[in-house]
């Protein structure tokens, strides 16, 4: 007996087209333990113990050539070093950088010391957590905290801070007087830059 039209079954073509690369195959419902994470950024920890030490260096070598500058040199009596570049001259700053405040009545004196021992606690707290890779920046961070503690110092036994470099050109030019302290802190924030500008970016990445 033919069959009926209303029996016959519409038949299904297999689809043999290939599956495109970008489709993905499993269930949605991986577990999360398998699925690949990111990788976090590994902190300084314990290993901050290193950074602490170079900033120690920093702060010896500060307070000793203050102190080799105290015992050798007159008040703003230069002695030539590198004519006519360089002298060592001993002076006294009352205020921040380029003698900045320096004529005000004392108060600045705790001000600016408040300042730096603020500073000098979180550089202390940010190098426990900074990145263990981020070497560079460690190193600004570094040679920031062992000037600030070199000048907080300064401040605290003397009301002032001790420099002694002078970078001049013959009577044309002068440079403020400064210190090591100062060159550790301008180095460090220099470093903490290009470390901000070109490798914070990659690091993420």
């Amino acid at each position: 007996m033919p069959n009926s039209p209303k029996n016959k079954q519409p038949q299904v073509e297999a689809d043999n087209s290939p599956t495109p690369a970008h489709a993905t195959t499993g269930s949605s419902t991986t577990p999360k333990g398998r699925l690949k994470k990111t990788p976090k950024m590994v902190a300084n920890g314990s290993r901050a113990f290193i950074w602490y030490l170079l900033a120690l260096a920093v702060l010896i070598v500060d307070q000793w050539t203050k102190w080799l500058a105290e015992t050798n040199l007159n008040f703003l009596e230069p002695v030539p070093v590198i004519e006519p570049f360089l002298n060592w001259t001993l002076a006294y700053n009352y205020g921040a950088a380029f003698s900045f405040l320096a004529d005000q009545a004392g108060w600045q004196k705790w001000f600016f010391a408040g300042l730096a021992l603020v500073m000098s606690l979180f550089l202390i707290v940010y190098l426990v957590k900074a990145p263990r890779k981020a070497k560079l920046l460690s190193f600004g961070l570094a040679l920031v905290l062992g000037g600030a503690l070199g000048n907080l110092i300064d401040r605290l036994l003397h009301g002032h801070v001790i420099d002694f470099i002078h970078v001049h050109y013959a009577d044309v030019w002068h440079y403020p007087i400064f210190n090591i302290a100062d060159i550790g802190i301008c180095i460090g924030v220099a470093l903490i830059v290009i470390d901000m500008l070109f490798l914070e970016k990659k690091r993420d990445a």
